[in-house]
């Protein structure tokens, strides 16, 4: 028996355009929808290891912060598709403590998202790149 979690399974964020989000969410992050069984109004979004709630609302509670994290596997190629799909990033910044780097973008909400990379973190999947037979 564990007194640990095992991970968080989602987060649930509002939204004032169910449409939009959906869209926003799966053309950035490569989410897909789950249409939901019950008569739950809530927008259901997984990429398989994290899902995404979305409660809609009327209006957002400008007070009230929601930023979350996402860790890339890939972060030239992150960025790459970001130019790509004409979403602006803040400034990139290397954390001196372990290298890692982060900017954010912000979803239709303005939801603000970190976008995180940790090149040497032992995490999976771990990128091909960092993988023993990919150095050999």
């Amino acid at each position: 028996m564990s007194d640990k979690p095992a991970y968080i399974h989602h987060v649930n964020f509002p939204t004032t355009d169910p449409d939009r989000t959906i869209e926003w969410y799966q053309k950035v992050f490569g989410m897909k929808y789950i249409k939901p069984k019950s008569n739950t109004k809530v927008v259901l979004m997984t990429r398989g290891n994290f899902d995404l709630h979305f409660t809609p609302v009327e209006e957002m509670d400008r007070m009230a912060p929601y930023p979350f994290a996402v860790e890339v596997e890939d972060w030239d190629d992150f960025l790459v598709h970001l130019d790509e799909i004409g979403i602006r990033h803040t400034r990139v910044i290397t954390r001196p403590e372990n290298n890692s780097q982060f900017c954010y973008i912000h979803d239709p909400d303005h939801t603000m998202i970190e976008l995180v990379f940790h090149a040497r973190r032992p995490y999976p999947p771990v990128p091909e790149k960092y993988t023993e037979s990919a150095v050999q």
